[in-house]
């Protein structure tokens, strides 16, 4: 009886941890700002339909990227993983975060292999250490191929998002 009381236990704990860490498009009050802020693992959906989605979903909508670009980075957008560090509060992220979605959604990037996180006005993610991603200024959009990162967009591109990232993407052989 005790051997399944403890096993019983021990698959509630790793059910709820599992859950607890699954948890996305979570909002908080940020107490810096004092307002309600997007923190931890971000999804389109939640983009899309959140309290948030005004901005995304215009950007998403009437941004239009270069697409003689587009058709470049196609050759090698799904060889690479991607992760994207924006705060839902911030001037910058609001105006990149749907164009580069967008540019993903145009050149046929498997959207599974984006990881996005939304952080606070301290650059934290309540209940995940980003710390290694080194983020000082957002939004962040950092590419990897075969687990190296071989480029970052770091809050407003060079030159334009199609074309910053197109650049990177010469890496990959």
């Amino acid at each position: 009886m005790k051997g399944k009381l403890l096993i019983l236990s021990a698959f509630i704990f790793v059910f709820t941890i599992g859950a607890k860490a699954q948890k996305v498009n979570r909002t908080m009050e940020d107490p810096i700002l004092h307002r309600t802020v997007m923190v931890g693992p971000v999804t389109q959906q939640g983009l899309k339909t959140g309290i948030f989605s005004t901005w995304f979903n215009q950007q998403y909508k009437y941004y239009n990227p270069e697409t003689s670009i587009i058709n470049k980075i196609k050759k090698n957008i799904n060889k690479v993983n991607i992760t994207a560090v924006f705060g839902s509060w911030c001037g910058d992220s609001k105006l990149q975060v749907g164009r580069f979605y967008k540019i993903l959604h145009d050149a046929g990037y498997d959207m599974s292999k984006l990881k996005t996180i939304a952080v606070d006005r301290a650059l934290k993610a309540p209940g995940l250490n980003i710390s290694s991603l080194q983020i000082h200024r957002i939004p962040t959009f950092i590419i990897y191929y075969k687990g190296k990162e071989i480029g970052r967009i770091v809050e407003s591109p060079k030159t334009s998002l199609e074309k910053d990232l197109e650049n990177i993407l010469k890496k990959v052989s």
